[in-house]
């Protein structure tokens, strides 16, 4: 499956020939973890001679709420008072079913099939909307954890000394076998604000 494309996304790195296999694994990763959609520009600096690994990436503004509605089909089932749930995505599955046992109790909800869910309820009527609108994952909460899962996976094996910083939608990640250097934290942040692209003057 495709990778969603970044507006920017440039790895460097001293030795030349590791920079496609770099930028295919760093790929691999940010697909794995379903987080191409959050991520705008991303850039990637190796420098294997000096141990060092530095990443910066800004996020796209605004990420959206994942709701029912965008995942799945939610219908009147075809017995009185239940609800049927066609699932066009598996992926959020797992998340959906404990919201829906959360809401209606595990008794309620069963899978006569792998994509669909039938939930037994008083009202459709009234549950359909509410279902189809029903909250299943907040990229804003879990995204932390998965940028920095995602640095990790992307970093050199050893490279065990990390440092990682994320306040707004800009992250920075470095990482080496060797005790940390201000110096490698503060090129992180010179690179973070040339891939803005912005005018950066002023800035000290």
């Amino acid at each position: 499956m495709g990778m969603e494309p970044l507006e920017t996304f440039v790895v460097q790195t001293t030795v030349e020939a590791e920079a496609a296999p770099y930028r295919k694994i760093i790929e691999d990763v940010i697909s794995d973890l379903m987080i191409a959609g959050a991520i705008g520009r991303l850039k990637i600096v190796v420098r294997p001679e000096d141990s060092l690994f530095q990443m910066v990436t800004i996020l796209r503004e605004g990420l959206p709420l994942m709701k029912v509605d965008d995942f799945a089909d939610v219908g009147k089932g075809t017995s009185m008072g239940e609800v049927q749930i066609m699932i066009r995505e598996e992926r959020p599955l797992p998340r959906l079913l404990e919201s829906l046992w959360a809401r209606y109790g595990r008794g309620a909800v069963t899978q006569p099939e792998r994509r669909t869910l039938l939930i037994t309820v008083g009202d459709p009527k009234t549950e359909i909307p509410l279902i189809k609108e029903m909250v299943v994952d907040d990229p804003r909460r879990t995204l932390r954890s998965r940028l920095v899962d995602m640095a990790i996976r992307s970093t050199p094996e050893g490279f065990r000394v990390r440092y990682h910083s994320l306040d707004d939608n800009n992250f920075i990640f470095v990482a080496s076998e060797d005790p940390m250097k201000q110096e490698w934290i503060d090129e992180a942040d010179k690179m973070l604000d040339e891939l803005k692209g912005d005018d950066v003057s002023g800035i000290a």
